[in-house]
């Protein structure tokens, strides 16, 4: 066996049908006594529920949360903690809502309590992003990892079948990298594997039968395994394609995920064959890449950039972006990998099948 270190991400996780009930107690054990609860616009009705459950707990409810979490996006967020003299901040929505709960706890220190209504994961990370002129930059820090999780499926059964899918796309991309990352371990395969496979069963539950809670329950396990393993170890080439076409060309982040990562796993598989099994073994298919492109296509997920907002005279610059900072992969990446990389988004782009 080899050697390897695994660092544990310290979240409390309170999981289950319902629990969104036991807000109050779980802020209060984190000694929040004003709290505000952040949200995206659409989701203000589900923040103020929160807040009702707080009670006397909640100051406030700051429901401007957006994609990527602009830098302006994230200064208003700390001006209105500050305005209200808030000792914590409860995330309750996706990952546009948790990446704003982290830049405030980046500024702040203030603890976070998430409350996941997708299944992203972040809320299990101490990985943060903020994008500042087009560029998404990304980092981890102790402070921004939610000290206390509430994952309750009932929350989920409202989320569209669409976003559901691509939301559950975006987890599995995260446990896929974390099997060949640099500093994987034995226990990170583990729960790659176990996330990839409650997934790749929810996914397909999800579309034929969207209000039944063993379906959902089974996908927020798999995004809670996921994102434990984003946590735990580095991510490469998929990811870094993501934050590039997302923050560069404000193209929405599950789909994105969605969309790339059968192509960026193609383009690392003879670099990676063991991870590559561990995949096609959890999914039950022959091939991780082709796997992973049919689940998508078979649940009405969208497989092109250019069916989610790209344009086709942008991939040349994002090709120059995706080469240009050095960053570990299991099959190296740099300049002169430059043109692969945009013959990978080239097929990305017209949504062909990945090509190993």
């Amino acid at each position: 066996m080899e050697d390897f270190v695994f660092n544990a991400q310290a979240a409390r996780v309170v999981f289950g049908a319902g629990s969104l009930q036991k807000v109050s107690h779980e802020a209060g054990l984190l000694q929040m006594q004003r709290v505000l609860v952040l949200a995206t616009p659409e989701q203000a009705e589900q923040a103020q529920h929160v807040a009702d459950l707080l009670g006397d707990k909640a100051v406030g409810i700051h429901a401007k949360a957006v994609m990527h979490v602009p830098i302006e996006t994230a200064i208003a967020g700390c001006d209105e903690v500050r305005r209200l003299n808030a000792d914590g901040v409860i995330a309750m929505g996706g990952g546009s809502t948790t990446g704003l709960a982290k830049a405030i706890a980046l500024e702040t220190g203030l603890p976070i309590l998430a409350i996941p209504t997708t299944y992203a994961g972040s809320e299990v990370t101490s990985i943060y992003g903020l994008t500042d002129q087009g560029v998404k930059k990304t980092g981890k820090d102790p402070r921004v990892l939610p000290r206390t999780v509430i994952y309750d499926p009932e929350l989920s059964l409202t989320l569209p079948v669409s976003l559901s899918i691509t939301s559950g796309m975006n987890a599995m991309a995260h446990a896929a990298e974390g099997l060949y990352a640099q500093d994987r371990n034995p226990m990170t395969r583990l729960m790659a594997i176990e996330g990839i496979a409650a997934l790749g069963k929810a996914l397909p539950l999800i579309r034929l039968h969207p209000n039944h809670i063993e379906g959902r329950s089974l996908a927020l396990y798999g995004a809670w395994l996921c994102g434990s393993v984003l946590g735990s170890v580095g991510m490469a080439l998929h990811h870094k394609l993501c934050h590039t076409l997302g923050g560069s060309f404000n193209l929405p982040h599950a789909e994105v995920h969605t969309v790339v990562l059968p192509h960026a796993l193609a383009f690392n598989a003879l670099a990676a064959p063991s991870a590559m099994q561990d995949i096609a073994n959890a999914l039950g298919v022959g091939d991780a890449p082709q796997g992973l492109f049919q689940l998508a296509k078979d649940n009405g997920a969208p497989v092109a950039l250019k069916d989610i907002g790209m344009k086709a005279a942008d991939l040349d610059h994002a090709a120059d972006l995706a080469v240009q900072s050095p960053y570990w992969n299991p099959k190296p990446i740099g300049p002169a990998q430059r043109d692969v990389i945009r013959t990978l988004l080239q097929n990305a782009y017209e949504g062909v099948a990945p090509n190993c």
